[in-house]
């Protein structure tokens, strides 16, 4: 028992501190991440072992989870409900290009507008977000705009904008005073920004989407499948986390040099237990953190555990709401919610 518990807290510390390393720098910086949760658990399961055995040895798995701690409030949280939600209320959400068919008769099912127009946050933004200028029903700028009544921000990133296409959107019940592009692939991935006007307040709002994961979903759901495309996931695990790495850097600059507060939220493609999601964590802070219950996972598909939606914000505003809204199951992906408020605000 010596034997497995010090060697599971040696490699606990290994993976621990993988998190710090970016993948540019070393190549499976981006995959040992996703054995914390494990070694975790291995943790937790030798303290309560060696501690009913009433064995010394329990200090060193509790050693483990103390040094740890930062992983084990990134996993969970409880805390308290707000009475109400306040203050400035925001919405990220992987539309998954408003592409969902009813099971019945394969129309395309718009019911999701209605939920994103009446939902109350006053600042939404969205990844793979789809445009068709044809169609009424579809027409997503139209619709979320109330008829251009809110100001918006679409930025195309494939297709042609007169027509049909594709990109990220901001949307703002305030007024937007500036807006550009941090970065784009010309792909499916971007970010981009844009300045609100929130009374005497200006708020910079990142909408990000990083490189995908590259997992291929649908190829998880049987044994055989998984034995087929577990090394070619592997290497598109790697070869995500380096983009994201390369992506990140310039994000981490731009933000760095925001003359605002900024709220960074999107589709991030990253687990809490990462590079990214540690490196922002030094500059901003996650709403989960600060006012979410349970685990979050934001993922909807059969890798459900995955919590890679993510909303962060400066020091200075402070999260007193977040929520994942997992009865909204349209896309691979379930809307994230947060509200903030600051010092001398004013709605």
């Amino acid at each position: 028992m010596k034997f497995i518990t010090t060697c599971t807290f040696l490699i606990s510390l290994v993976l621990f501190s993988s998190v710090f390393i970016s993948p540019e720098i070393f190549r499976y910086a981006g995959l040992l991440p996703f054995l914390i949760p494990v070694v975790l658990l291995v943790n937790i399961l030798l303290l309560g072992l060696l501690a009913l055995a009433w064995r010394r040895l329990a200090l060193i798995p509790l050693l483990t989870l103390i040094i740890g701690y930062k992983f084990l409030i990134i996993t969970f949280q409880l805390n308290p409900k707000p009475e109400r939600r306040e203050g400035l209320q925001v919405l990220t959400y992987n539309a998954h290009l408003f592409d969902y068919k009813r099971k019945t008769t394969g129309e395309i099912e718009t019911n999701v507008f209605t939920w994103l127009k009446d939902h109350p946050a006053q600042v939404k933004v969205f990844q793979e977000f789809y445009q068709d200028q044809t169609s009424s029903a579809r027409n997503a700028l139209k619709i979320l705009s109330e008829s251009e009544e809110k100001d918006y921000f679409y930025h195309v990133v494939d297709g042609n904008e007169r027509k049909r296409s594709y990109g990220m959107a901001i949307f703002s019940d305030y007024p937007i005073v500036n807006e550009g592009v941090v970065f784009d692939t010309r792909h499916s991935n971007g970010a981009i920004f844009a300045d609100i006007l929130v009374k005497k307040d200006t708020i910079r709002i990142y909408n990000v989407h990083l490189q995908s994961m590259a997992i291929p979903a649908e190829s998880l759901d049987e044994y055989e499948k998984v034995k087929q495309v577990y090394r070619q996931t592997l290497g598109k695990l790697h070869r995500g986390s380096l983009a994201r790495a390369e992506q990140l850097s310039i994000l981490i600059e731009h933000l760095s040099n925001s003359p605002h507060r900024v709220i960074l939220m999107g589709d991030l493609n990253e687990i809490p237990y990462s590079h990214a999601y540690f490196s922002l964590s030094q500059k901003l802070k996650n709403a989960f953190e600060v006012a979410g219950r349970g685990f979050g996972f934001t993922y909807n598909r059969v890798l459900f555990f995955l919590r890679i939606d993510h909303i962060f914000a400066s020091p200075e505003l402070a999260p007193v709401y977040f929520n994942t809204h997992r009865e909204v199951d349209y896309s691979d992906h379930y809307p994230v919610t947060a509200a903030f408020t600051w010092d001398g605000m004013e709605l």
